[in-house]
């Protein structure tokens, strides 16, 4: 088992925050003197700069540009997966310890610099600075447990029982070939990793394409990893998805493909890759993600638990909890104790101490708000929020308000749609079944949590709820906060493909197809 980097945790353990805080203020200031740096696309092991190039601004003010990165031209991607194709002989055939060696380097390194890759992410997509620093964590997890576990299952070489006395036989997992990977903006460090890791160590080359919001994450592994492995078996393609994303998802050379993205994405991309001939997908694509609050619960544990699943990263996460089911008896006090923890969250500029927080990704995202504020106030009850922030700090960038919101149809599209906000919809029931039914009637069934202390509901929970990945009475967060190894995270129904979760011990075979090997003496 490996060790959990756990950063904010153990400094809480050993009473160093002041020296969490100071480490983490030095890097932004770090980050700060190299906005509007220019970057370049890494393809077979050269970097590439171009003067047709993209601005990655800050959520936080517009304005302003964290990075500079190429636009790819088609060339460059055909290039970029052509490498990858010719790269993929030699890397498969480095045997898996210097595999593994080299990824457990690479978690080395970037817990070395954790700090600076934590305020990163709070300029690239507005995390608050316990969020980014939680994120890299999880990063580095992947990359240790995936190394782990291809070291424990010895490369997946498995010696099987022979039919005859003359025969010797073994199963052996071999990587595909070369894997197209599509990545968020929501986690562009710990999925674009994750993924990119689980492809890499298994024996595969890859084609990474991270999200245009927030490239410059993924880029830190890239420059990282691909000079200790042979030139072109990561390559690193910047761009819109309309020119990048659709030639990874249409060229015949790729083997494989894995993504993080909405449902209508991912579908499309399974169908057209799979036109000719099958080819393995791994895909999650979002989440409703309910929790249910019954009569016993303990309403102090729940409205925290509630509260942080909807608001963490202002509701950006496919785990994040957008509707709660809550007893009638109950949901008065409930609603009240919520509104009340909810207008204490402070918003603000990510990366400073405190601010719980930060702004949406984008103009789109700032516009999506305003219209569910404005289905909420024609067809429910906005209980606290409802604003768009504009005076201040907040006028150039894209801060909302958390919203909770009761009184809508259960068919109501609010209820139903996932709109990756800091938007929260507050049901009510009366019978238990009807609350589990109600949680299931969505197409999604990614996450899910309970508040209860009646044993019978919770078995019936876990035995009832179409979800993938689940929590009981967790303060700490009723449906977000998987960690790698612990929990692994995987989407049902319309919220994955493959029904195995990242950062779980099914992983990295999905990334390989097996070969039985006989030999006749």
């Amino acid at each position: 088992m490996i060790e959990n980097e756990n950063t904010y945790a153990k400094a809480l353990e050993n009473n160093s925050l002041d020296e969490f805080h100071k480490s983490f203020d030095q890097t932004i200031n770090e980050v700060e003197k190299e906005l509007g740096k220019d970057y370049p696309m890494i393809i077979n092991g050269k970097e590439i700069f171009s003067d047709d190039k993209f601005a990655a601004n800050l959520p936080t003010d517009r304005s302003t540009c964290l990075a500079n990165f190429p636009n790819a031209k088609k060339e460059d991607v055909n290039l970029a997966i052509e490498s990858a194709k010719k790269a993929f002989l030699e890397w498969s055939n480095i045997w898996y310890p210097k595999r593994v060696q080299i990824f457990r380097d690479c978690a080395e390194v970037f817990s070395k610099i954790k700090f600076k890759l934590a305020a990163i992410l709070c300029f690239e997509n507005g995390k608050n600075r316990l969020e980014s620093i939680g994120e890299i964590d999880e990063t580095i997890d992947f990359l240790r447990y995936y190394a782990e576990q291809l070291e424990k299952n010895e490369g997946f070489i498995k010696k099987t029982k022979s039919v005859t006395q003359n025969e010797k036989t073994q199963s052996v997992l071999k990587p595909y070939g070369v894997w197209g990977i599509i990545t968020p903006f929501n986690f562009p460090s710990a999925i674009a990793v994750g993924m990119t890791t689980g492809a890499l160590i298994t024996g595969n080359t890859v084609v990474l394409k991270p999200s245009d919001k927030a490239p410059v994450s993924s880029f830190k592994f890239v420059e990282t990893i691909y000079k200790k492995i042979p030139a072109g078996a990561i390559n690193f393609v910047t761009g819109s998805g309309i020119t990048v994303g659709k030639m990874i998802v249409e060229s015949n050379l790729i083997d494989g493909f894995a993504f993080t993205g909405s449902l209508e994405v991912g579908l499309n991309a399974f169908k057209k890759i799979n036109e000719e001939i099958p080819k393995p997908v791994i895909s999650e694509m979002g989440g409703k993600n309910p929790a249910i609050v019954t009569k016993s619960a303990d309403l102090d544990k729940a409205t925290d638990g509630v509260l942080r699943a909807a608001f963490g990263y202002s509701g950006q996460k496919c785990s994040a909890c957008s509707r709660v089911y809550v007893h009638n008896s109950i949901a008065q006090e409930f609603k009240d104790k919520l509104v009340q923890k909810t207008k204490l969250l402070k918003i603000g500029i990510p990366w400073q101490k405190d601010v719980f927080l930060g702004p949406v990704i984008n103009e789109d995202a700032k516009k999506k708000y305003e219209h569910a504020v404005e289905l909420a106030k024609k067809d429910g009850k906005i209980l606290c929020g409802g604003r768009v922030l504009k005076d201040s700090i907040y006028q150039n960038g894209n801060f909302v308000e958390p919203t909770v919101v009761s009184g809508l149809s259960e068919n109501h599209e609010l209820v139903k749609k996932e709109l990756f906000l800091p938007f929260l919809c507050v049901q009510e029931y009366e019978n238990f079944d009807d609350a589990i039914k109600m949680a299931n009637d969505i197409k999604f069934g990614l996450t899910a949590g309970i508040f209860s202390e009646d044993k019978e509901q919770i078995e019936k929970f876990f035995n009832s709820i179409q979800a993938g990945v689940t929590y009981v009475n967790r303060a700490a967060s009723a449906t977000t906060a998987a960690s790698p190894q612990s929990q692994p995270f995987v989407g049902w129904k319309g919220s994955g493909i493959s029904g195995k979760g990242a950062g779980g011990q099914y992983y990295l075979q999905q990334f390989m197809r097996e070969q039985t090997q006989t030999i006749c003496q």
